[in-house]
């Protein structure tokens, strides 16, 4: 089993609203900034992206707007919405609490 994966699976949602809330992206430059925050860990594929936040958006948690560049390209950018700040911070607080608790029980047993 790969844990990793499962681990990824149940916090992708998480990672999104947590990028997006820091400045409007688009997909490319989520995928490098992921990669990149988490020195390499993290390695996302359209088909693992693209879904999620097409879920967010679904869910009112973000929201996409085409915006045309100055080279006449149209690049989708994503904004968290009020409800996705609130679900982030919900979610954050969470984990915190998830992660001191497997942290505590971890620690406990190496001492």
């Amino acid at each position: 089993m790969n844990y990793g994966r499962e681990l990824l699976k149940g916090n992708t949602d998480s990672l999104l609203l947590s990028l997006i809330s820091r400045q409007p992206t688009y997909g490319y430059q989520i995928v490098k900034e992921l990669q990149k925050r988490s020195n390499g860990y993290f390695q996302f594929k359209e088909g693992t992206l693209y879904p999620a936040l097409h879920r967010l958006e679904r869910d009112n948690l973000i929201t996409g707007k085409w915006q045309i560049l100055p080279n006449g390209q149209q690049r989708r950018y994503y904004y968290i919405t009020e409800n996705g700040q609130q679900v982030l911070a919900k979610r954050l607080a969470t984990w915190q609490d998830f992660s001191t608790a497997v942290k505590a029980v971890i620690q406990a047993e190496t001492t």
